[in-house]
């Protein structure tokens, strides 16, 4: 009996759990393809962000973050699909906005333009301006 008890337990499947963090199916249809997570994209003609896991818009209201369901009337005639886009996976990068706005600005608009920003290299790329405004 003791050898059958042994013998099941050796023998039974082993369970394994992965998360994997995927979150193509909510990234909107005018999203850059390509990507297998994104947290935020930065539109920088409307100077907006979008948040994907919630499907919202962030933008200054009245001095404020807000996060609505779509951009503000004043950007009513914004095309989505052919404005830039920057691939931010950072948390709330809309409180680090003058980074953003400064790297991104231009005076010519390129349409379908895609750039992605990791957090790792975000920090390194700070902390490098940080020494560089420093020399003479």
């Amino acid at each position: 009996m003791a050898l059958v008890a042994s013998a099941t337990a050796i023998y039974q499947p082993v369970k394994a759990q992965v998360n994997l963090q995927v979150n193509i199916g909510s990234q909107p249809n005018w999203g850059p393809r390509g990507y297998d997570h994104v947290d935020y994209y930065y539109l920088p003609e409307v100077e907006s962000y979008y948040y994907v896991p919630t499907r919202q818009f962030v933008y200054l209201e009245r001095n404020k973050w807000v996060h609505r369901k779509s951009l503000p009337a004043r950007y009513r005639s914004y095309n989505l699909h052919q404005g830039r886009k920057i691939v931010i996976n950072q948390p709330r990068p809309y409180l680090q906005h003058q980074v953003y706005q400064s790297n991104h600005r231009r005076s010519a608009i390129r349409y379908n333009e895609v750039r992605h920003i990791d957090h790792k290299y975000a920090k390194k790329q700070h902390k490098n301006n940080k020494r560089s405004q420093h020399r003479f």
